[in-house]
């Protein structure tokens, strides 16, 4: 599918406001760029590239990523996309996530000296003056939330960050660091298989005025059928792909398809029109997540646009893929057990 077929048949993509703290323009979709860094397998900067226009074209213009992507890779991957076209994007980056030379994670670091130096790298690599959303990757165990917080209303006060967020952090921290500085959004994973954030999160992200970031809306592909290649996909490592889980949640995914097949999308677009209904239904303001590699999968995600769910519509999604349905976590012990957010 070439780029000026996907801009004649994706449906308009609405602005409106990510929480209540400045930022009032953002498409209801965005891009995440971390499967254009090798996280899926192999990738190709060119398509990639090629994707990143046609998502702007198409009126995405929040794209998602970390500095520890492909240890810099995709920041310089979007620094070359974004030439010219600055003023289109919103750019959203996390830090703090430290990796070692082979490639492997190693912990977090959010000390405000940290900060200011992540910062100064992201800038260089994205080849820009500012980055619109910065947010810490992952809490600090060892550093206070409002420590980190506070050099990054530092580098608010110098112009070099628009706005901050979170991500992946529980009730009581998303509270102590916007005591701090206001905080423009929460990032964290939500889809019809990781409905936890509707517990605690989302109550208190309405309170306090914060937007809300869902990532993994397709539960990195799962909901569209889709399966790791191979050991170099890191969603081979996962338990919800693993073994019997698999198998078990291959029909939800089943069943899903076939609530789609009566409204005439694919599971990915159920997937994702759902995510958008249910935060609207419980008051939070957001932005979805799509993992868009290729111009077939962008249009694809495009299309959940088009989907007006009734309430009806609704019930019968929650049936085929109930709360806590999946099985299988959605990382590993060790990365579960370090999340702020699971707490």
């Amino acid at each position: 599918m070439n780029t000026s077929t996907l801009k004649s048949t994706a449906a308009r993509i609405s602005l409106g406001a990510l929480g209540s703290h400045g930022l009032t323009q953002v498409s209801s979709l965005g891009l995440g760029c971390m499967g254009m860094s090798g996280m899926y397998g192999a990738s190709d900067d060119a398509h990639s590239i090629s994707t990143i226009h046609a998502a702007l074209d198409a009126g995405i213009n929040l794209l998602d990523t970390g500095d520890f992507y492909g240890m810099g890779h995709n920041e310089a991957l979007i620094g070359q996309a974004l030439k010219g076209r600055r003023e289109q994007a919103l750019l959203s980056v996390k830090f703090g996530a430290l990796r070692a030379p082979g490639g492997g994670w190693t912990s977090v670091d959010g000390r405000p000296a940290a900060v200011k130096n992540f910062l100064a790298y992201s800038l260089q690599r994205l080849g820009v003056d500012h980055i619109d959303i910065y947010r810490l990757a992952r809490l600090d165990p060892n550093v206070p939330i409002e420590d980190t917080v506070g050099a990054m209303a530092d580098m608010v006060k110098a112009g070099h960050i628009r706005h901050i967020g979170l991500s992946e952090m529980g009730a009581q921290t998303i509270e102590r660091a916007h005591a701090v500085h206001p905080i423009s959004d929460l990032q964290i994973e939500y889809s019809l298989i990781s409905r936890a954030p509707e517990a605690s999160i989302f109550p208190t992200l309405k309170k306090l005025g914060i937007g809300m970031t869902a990532y993994g809306v397709l539960s990195r592909g799962l909901l569209s059928g889709s399966k790791p290649a191979s050991g170099r996909d890191f969603r081979a490592h996962l338990p919800r792909f693993s073994g019997d889980n698999l198998a078990a949640n291959e029909k939800l995914v089943a069943a899903l398809q076939q609530v789609a097949a009566t409204l005439q999308a694919t599971a990915s677009q159920v997937a994702v029109a759902w995510v958008l209904a249910q935060a609207h239904q419980l008051g939070v303001s957001m932005v979805a997540l799509v993992g868009s590699r290729t111009l077939t999968q962008l249009s694809e995600s495009l299309g959940a646009l088009n989907l007006k769910l009734s309430a009806a519509d609704m019930d019968r999604i929650d049936a085929a893929v109930p709360a806590n349905a999946a099985l299988g976590t959605r990382y590993d012990a060790a990365h579960m057990g370090s999340l702020d957010s699971e707490k």
